[in-house]
């Protein structure tokens, strides 16, 4: 029998793990590139464009250790080349990307079920398959932090109160990305890669034009926008309650897209068919 007072000595020895910050950096016209770091080092998700990258980290005096990818399209991976040129003298910089998809410099091709692990900042993420708006998306979730929250780096796959397009997955594929990522703890971090929650709204609002949880949420997001900030991270739970792709089910969705379309819906496969087509083209 081990006693009590050795286990709370050994306790007392434990060394906590560090704060970690997690910093959207705008790039582009509205895409996020995060980066997460314990105040000394740093692994940055999705570079499209090196040079904010390199503005916040100097600012912040912190040194990059690794680069996780989620898939090929160039807002994404355009900035690793010279993310990785000026750091050569420093021995080089790990890059972790989707194993199902064509990217120059990735060091560790990745698909689902596979587990990341960086020492420094000390993370720790599961792969997660995720095709729809590419063929090979992955995303990376983090099942909790110092304070055990989980947070999510889903790229372009599920965003504040809307999804990606299907520019090479199918309906089925997307759903089906959509639906695992809905199964993850309701209080997860979500970090999409894009501020499009102010027009995703507008869609989610035509979608369900008397839900009184889409109000509140424009009003707060317009409120965000406003003042210059991000409406970023959101959270599973939230999603769940204002985003119309992880809505199929509720039958007051089909309704409004039997109404609208003057169609049956036949199934939730069909009404996220229905319902992607009619974002597609929402003005």
């Amino acid at each position: 029998m081990i006693a009590m007072d050795s286990l709370a000595e050994d306790s007392s020895k434990r060394t906590p793990k560090p704060a970690l910050e997690y910093v959207p950096v705008p790039a582009f016209e509205d895409n996020y590139i995060w980066i997460v770091s314990d105040s000394r080092d740093a692994v940055v998700i999705d570079p499209g464009d090196a040079a904010p990258v390199e503005a916040y980290l100097a600012k912040r005096g912190w040194r990059l250790t690794a680069i996780l990818l989620t898939h090929h399209h160039h807002d994404h991976v355009g900035g690793v080349k010279a993310l990785l040129d000026s750091r050569t003298a420093e021995g080089g910089v790990p890059v972790y990307g989707p194993a199902g998809e064509r990217i120059e410099h990735v060091t560790t091709r990745l698909s689902g079920g596979d587990a990341v692990s960086i020492a420094q900042p000390a993370l720790e993420f599961t792969v997660i398959d995720v095709p729809g708006h590419t063929a090979g998306h992955i995303a990376y979730f983090q099942a909790g932090d110092a304070r055990g929250t989980p947070h999510l780096f889903c790229g372009d796959t599920l965003f504040a109160s809307g999804c990606g397009r299907l520019f090479e997955g199918t309906p089925q594929q997307m759903l089906a990305s959509l639906d695992s990522l809905a199964a993850l703890p309701d209080d997860t971090q979500v970090h999409c890669a894009h501020e499009y929650t102010l027009s995703n709204i507008r869609f989610a609002r035509a979608c369900e034009p008397e839900s009184a949880a889409l109000v509140r949420w424009d009003d707060e997001a317009q409120t965000l926008r406003a003042a210059g900030k991000p409406t970023l991270p959101t959270t599973i739970a939230h999603e769940k309650a204002v985003n119309p792709f992880l809505r199929v089910d509720d039958p007051a969705i089909q309704a409004r897209l039997a109404a609208h379309f003057g169609t049956p819906i036949a199934d939730r496969l069909d009404a996220f068919r229905v319902l992607r087509g009619w974002k597609d083209t929402f003005r």
